[in-house]
């Protein structure tokens, strides 16, 4: 029986999971964690400790029809001034709840797309953040960067701001995948674009990539990812194309008999994974890939390769932050997440209150359950020295691992140190990660597992 019939029979070509950025997942995420709560977990932060922060900006100046994100669309500037003065606004309000000395560790702005912003609301934004919590030593402050959206201006002011990694979207090079997903994009304007960051000082550059789109083949995303490789992003992140109409009504202008099929899409990941491989990087998690020298990877080597909302990172910090419309900030007491709708959480901050509408308190087995779902995601293994610290009796821990292993038969094995996914079983990590979710999923759709 061949790797891709072994997977089959495991059910992974009929299978929707979690994406597990977060446990539990956001779904699960529900009222009684509001304002309060968000300014009492903000305020019991450490003094002088470092934290991350995320900052959303929901607007685009085009609607690309295979997003997902919360995102709007504008042709003027005009609401677009108006939400960074909200976002001032919300700055303000947490510095008087955050206690002395917090720096940041991370600093990334998403989207949406924040290059959208002009020069001027760049410095401003920036500066209003840096202001009340500024860069550690050897902080990181990244960018989502919409090549068609962004000049040498607004350029000029990120690098001036403190941007030292610039995320780049690619999906895909070719034009008529391009077209039926609604983002036409150059290779030529891709490039010259990474001219442009790499000539001002970006010292680390991100490129995101999709599989799975609609009319693409083997030979297509060989040639995107060959035209990526020339740019030498310092890692990737390679990501399934999540096709969800009933969640992105913009989704239903993209032909579904044109979308590969579960099986097609895992040759589709084999494909763009041997060239990135080839040409040396190495593979992070399920979805990443890294150059030896880049952060991701060392995190990886070392065991200290994390998970978030952004996808998998090196960030050690146990705080983030979120700030702007549908933001989730992440506490060691649970998940908090803003008001999706930009007027419902500008009128919170105009009335001087965070906009905090929903989350998690953790409770029970939770933070066990999501330290093993984040160690199989990252390091493809979970050892049992390190769920000692959990307070969860043992024999409940070992029977959990074991009912798991015993599910997977052939692509887990373990023993007295540690649960492992052997290689020929991480296309099923999503849905190994699963065993150890205790909350129910059956009302929520999730995107295919590969």
């Amino acid at each position: 029986m061949n790797t891709h019939s072994q997977l089959a029979r495991y059910g992974l070509f009929d299978a929707r999971v979690p994406r597990y950025t977060s446990y539990p997942t956001a779904p699960q995420f529900a009222g009684g964690v509001g304002p309060d709560t968000f300014a009492g977990w903000i305020a019991a932060i450490p003094p002088d400790s470092s934290i991350s922060l995320y900052v959303h900006v929901p607007f685009c100046r085009r609607l690309c029809w295979f997003c997902a994100c919360r995102t709007q669309g504008t042709t003027s500037d005009d609401p677009v001034i108006a939400y960074v003065k909200v976002l001032q606004a919300e700055i303000a309000l947490l510095a008087r709840h955050l206690p002395q000395g917090v720096t940041l560790s991370r600093l990334h702005w998403g989207g949406g797309t924040p290059t959208l912003l002009g020069p001027g609301l760049i410095r401003d934004l920036a500066g209003a953040i840096l202001d009340v919590v500024p860069l550690a030593a050897g902080a990181e402050f990244s960018v989502e960067i919409d090549p068609s959206e962004v000049d040498a201006a607004r350029l000029d002011a990120l690098a001036a701001a403190g941007m030292n990694r610039a995320s780049i979207g690619v999906q895909d090079f070719d034009p008529e995948i391009q077209k039926t997903i609604g983002r036409e994009q150059s290779f030529e304007l891709t490039r010259d674009v990474v001219d442009m960051i790499r000539a001002r000082g970006v010292q680390s550059l991100n490129a995101d990539i999709l599989f799975g789109l609609p009319h693409q083949t083997g030979a297509k995303i060989a040639d995107s990812v060959g035209k990526l490789l020339s740019f030498a992003p310092d890692r990737v992140a390679l990501y399934g194309y999540a096709h969800v109409p009933w969640m992105s009504r913009r989704q239903q202008m993209i032909p579904s008999d044109a979308i590969p099929t579960p099986m097609e899409r895992l040759g589709l990941y084999e494909v763009a994974r041997d060239l990135f491989l080839t040409d040396g990087y190495e593979e992070i998690g399920i979805d990443h890939f890294a150059k030896p020298s880049d952060g991701l990877a060392v995190a990886a080597r070392t065991g200290h390769l994390r998970r978030n909302f952004q996808g998998y990172t090196d960030d050690t910090a146990p705080i983030l932050v979120g700030l702007g419309a549908s933001s989730i900030s992440r506490f060691p007491q649970g998940y908090a997440q803003n008001a999706s709708g930009t007027s419902d959480h500008t009128l919170a901050i105009r009335n001087g209150q965070f906009s905090t509408h929903r989350g998690h308190v953790f409770a029970g087995e939770d933070r066990l359950r999501a330290r093993i779902i984040e160690a199989l995601m990252c390091d493809f293994r979970v050892e049992r020295a390190e769920l000692a610290g959990f307070g969860i009796e043992g024999a409940k821990v070992d029977r959990m691992l074991s009912e798991v292993a015993r599910g997977f038969a052939g692509m887990v094995t373990q023993d007295a140190e540690a649960l492992v996914i052997l290689p020929e079983g991480r296309p099923l990590a999503r849905m190994i990660a699963r065993g150890f979710d205790a909350y129910d999923q059956s009302k929520a759709r999730h995107s295919a597992a590969i």
